[in-house]
């Protein structure tokens, strides 16, 4: 008779989380991809959490003093711990349901440049949200694993995975990473930006929310003969009273520029490291494009016109990591293995 240890490991359900500076994504292996919230805590002053997620992230710029609304994550990696577990703790009870019994196997995305004490941050606060095991793997690997990339073979291909926190550049062969880096200058940095820009030659104040809408609607990484526009609202510095102004694509461009230089300076970077026969793969495959900042407007043809290669936008961008951990979790005992060899 099996014993109540193996009944758990066998029923034991599994969860793959792409734990975003913006966004958590959960994916169940045999139904996909079945939570997508905003990577938000609201925390009253006397540190009890109030709202997670959705209700949390529609607080944020309209909270009363005693109440904040925040993002634990930073730059991809855990900034508050407490408030992390919490949030974690309550994403795997919602994508399980209420009525699991059992503790899920978890794997979580990580990136690129992520430290080892980060690293075990990241598995210790998902083992004490509930989770009986949890395993990280580097968002590049996922990212080319959920946009359909062939990492085994033995031929180079660029990843570039533009999040909320972090750009993580990265070729891969033979499944592994050849060359890669990681800098902290993704979506959120380029929101700043727009606000910056706004406020210096507008006197106008606006939040992170309208700064990001900003950047959707009518950003784009080069500039257009033809301007889209807009009327950003926000509160005038000098009166202290609500104001518009119109605002044309080519204005963010200027406003975001910095940002794009870092972000295309570290794929030159990582091709600059990545040896000439994997070089030349990478001409012929082009480099592929994930995570949500990517669908920036043009940014494809920025990093073309800048390093000579073509660059696409996977299809699903925004989904690759977390589709990439679900297909990586039809293969966990593979990776336990790895894991157990390099002990």
């Amino acid at each position: 008779m099996a014993s109540p240890f193996n009944m758990a490991f066998a029923f034991s359900p599994k969860l793959g989380i792409d734990l975003g500076t913006t966004t958590v994504l959960v994916f169940v292996p045999g139904k996909g991809i079945v939570l997508n919230e905003p990577s938000v805590v609201a925390v009253s002053r006397d540190n009890r959490i109030l709202a997670i997620g959705n209700d949390a992230k529609q607080m944020i710029g309209r909270t009363p003093d005693e109440i904040i609304a925040y993002r634990p994550m930073k730059d991809g990696v855990i900034a508050d711990y407490r408030v992390t577990e919490a949030m974690l703790r309550y994403y795997i009870r919602k994508a399980l349901g209420s009525w699991n019994l059992f503790r899920p196997e978890v794997m979580i995305s990580v990136p690129a440049g992520v430290t080892s004490t980060e690293r075990r941050a990241v598995v210790e606060a998902a083992t004490k949200a509930g989770a009986r095991e949890a395993y990280v793997i580097k968002e590049p690997i996922l990212a080319a694993i959920g946009a359909g990339i062939p990492i085994h073979e033995a031929r180079g291909h660029m990843i570039v995975d533009i999040g909320g926190g972090t750009t993580d550049v990265a070729v891969i062969s033979l499944g592994g990473i050849v060359a890669s880096t990681s800098v902290k200058c993704a979506g959120n940095a380029m929101d700043r930006a727009i606000a910056d820009y706004i406020k210096k030659n507008f006197n106008l104040a606006i939040g992170d929310k309208m700064a990001e809408v900003v950047k959707i609607q009518i950003g784009s990484a080069v500039p257009m003969d033809q301007e889209l526009t807009m009327a950003v609202k926000g509160r005038d510095h000098l009166t202290g009273l609500p104001r518009s102004v119109d605002l044309g694509t080519n204005e963010i461009v200027r406003a975001i520029g910095k940002e794009l230089r870092t972000m295309v300076g570290a794929i030159k970077d990582v091709l600059q490291e990545t040896p000439p026969e994997l070089a030349a793969d990478i001409i012929d495959n082009g480099i592929i494009m994930t995570g949500g900042s990517s669908q920036l407007r043009n940014l494809s043809e920025l990093i073309f016109r800048r390093t000579g290669v073509k660059a696409q936008l996977s299809k699903d961008a925004p989904y690759c990591v977390a589709m990439g951990t679900g297909e990586a979790l039809k293969h966990l005992d593979t990776y336990k293995k790895a894991i157990i060899a390099k002990r």
